[in-house]
């Protein structure tokens, strides 16, 4: 059995793994590469196997990291199915669309460029070709006729030399573990992939399962070299950003979230503090038709919500916590709210300021002294989020030089990503030494630092796969 490492190596996007054995080829997901223009060549790439032999994928979850590039592998060929947790198809419904909208309208902006710096030149030579987007929205519709739903916890038969089940990841809705079983009889081996873990006793979802045994384990390890701030902390800095802007200084809070999970996580969080009277009622705005999308199929899953979001949120959302809360849908409503001088706390998406409406809100903002610029998140290396992180005094916005003058805020504690000591306790339930432990899922210093990690600390045979690197499984 062969073990082939296609994303995610020694960084934290375009999660993809290539298992062949006794006949079969699978994928373990299908990620798009993010973090700026030089990912985009990656995503471009060809594969390295033929679409067309590919049996099956297994999706962990549907973050774009993890499923992005689904789209083209349907396009180029693939022919079998997708599993998939039920709530993780319902997302991808959603997300697979959203990121074909974006990949159209990237390459649209690009040709208008091109056509101009063409028009423009002095020379004569022929005009450049058009850049074609990644994928199309009607192929992202055609890769959703591949998913194949499946219930936690019940194993499934995606080929007759394998079997999986999937676990609760606790990561965002419909995240999973899963334990993958292949060959038969003494030929049998279990590889667990971890996908992304959650972090345990946060908002919403469940704790992530334990898994007791393993042949062979793939562990992320995005937060592998250090722990969140506690939610104690992480409350206190929110009412702090909250209080200080909307009721001393007057301005708007402008908060960069993941349509999928982080949202989500804020409405529950504004709500909670509120009910404690910690923070002022507040005119809130999800500014993201996807994240819209996501909080309705979030409370369609209720069972998959922990006990406190459901006294808490009910099936009104937490609405009645708050002065006004609205979803934006429309355009020019999303225009408007950048006339809004102070008092509104908008939320919008994408998390690492790389797309979508969050650009028009930051540039409306940025240079405010009396705004707030919230992140909640991991912010990969290369995306204008994290460069906002690092201090940035001035950023290139959507065409223009803007100043940061806006006060920023990190709130560490509300990541998605289990930190190291979750990591390391869920790691502990393990009754049994793993033949071999990849960790992946992890930018390079982290990645290798937390196998050394697993080394000392279990006595594991771990490591951190370079990107393509293929390993037999005996």
């Amino acid at each position: 059995m062969k073990l082939t490492f296609l994303g995610a190596a020694r960084e934290v996007t375009g999660s993809s793994y290539l298992v062949e054995a006794d006949g079969v080829r699978f994928l373990v997901d299908c990620g798009m590469f993010q973090g700026g223009r030089e990912t985009r060549a990656k995503n471009q790439r060809a594969f390295s196997f033929d679409p067309r032999d590919i049996d099956f994928v297994i999706l962990t979850h549907a973050h774009i990291d993890h499923s992005g590039l689904l789209p083209r592998l349907v396009a180029l060929g693939f022919k079998g199915k997708i599993h998939a947790t039920r709530a993780t198809c319902d997302l991808l419904a959603v997300m697979l669309p959203d990121s074909a909208h974006i990949q159209e309208k990237e390459a649209e902006y690009a040709n208008v460029d091109r056509f101009r710096r063409d028009r423009d030149r002095r020379d004569k030579a022929a005009p450049t070709r058009d850049i074609a987007p990644l994928y199309t929205v009607a192929q992202a519709q055609a890769s959703l006729k591949r998913l194949n739903p499946v219930d936690y916890d019940l194993e499934i038969a995606p080929h007759p030399q394998v079997r999986c089940t999937f676990r609760d990841a606790g990561h965002i809705l419909g995240s999973a573990i899963v334990e993958v079983w292949v060959g038969e009889g003494a030929r049998r081996r279990k590889i667990v992939f971890s996908g992304d873990l959650g972090q345990p006793a946060r908002p919403l979802l469940r704790d992530p399962t334990p898994i007791f045994e393993a042949d062979y384990l793939v562990v992320e390890s995005t937060y592998g070299n250090r722990d969140h701030k506690s939610m104690e902390a992480t409350q206190d800095e929110l009412v702090e950003a909250i209080c200080d802007t909307i009721e001393k200084k007057g301005g708007n809070v402008v908060i960069p979230a993941f349509a999928v999970g982080r949202t989500q996580d804020m409405l529950y969080l504004l709500a909670d503090l509120t009910r404690q009277a910690r923070i002022p009622r507040l005119s809130v705005f999800v500014d993201s038709p996807m994240a819209t999308a996501a909080t309705e199929i979030t409370f369609r899953h209720m069972a998959l919500l922990d006990a406190e979001t459901h006294e808490l949120m009910g099936r009104h959302g937490g609405a009645a916590h708050f002065r006004k809360l609205e979803f934006v849908e429309d355009v020019e409503e999303s225009k408007a709210l950048n006339r809004i001088t102070g008092g509104a706390v908008i939320i919008s998406a994408s998390g690492m300021c790389e797309a979508g409406r969050i650009k028009f809100h930051l540039r409306a903002n940025l240079p405010r002294r009396e705004s707030t610029i919230l992140i909640t998140g991991f912010q990969a290396a290369g995306t204008f989020g994290r460069r906002l992180v690092d201090g940035a005094k001035r950023v290139r916005l959507l065409g223009e030089d803007i100043p940061v003058r806006a006060d920023l805020y990190t709130l560490g504690g509300l990541s998605a990503h289990a930190d190291r000591s979750a990591l390391l306790a869920w790691l502990g339930h393990f009754r049994s030494r793993p033949r071999q432990v990849f960790v992946v899922h992890g930018e390079d210093s982290v990645a290798t630092g937390f196998a050394a990690d697993l080394q000392r600390q279990f006595g594991w045979d771990a490591q951190a796969p370079l990107p393509g690197h293929s390993v037999i499984l005996d």
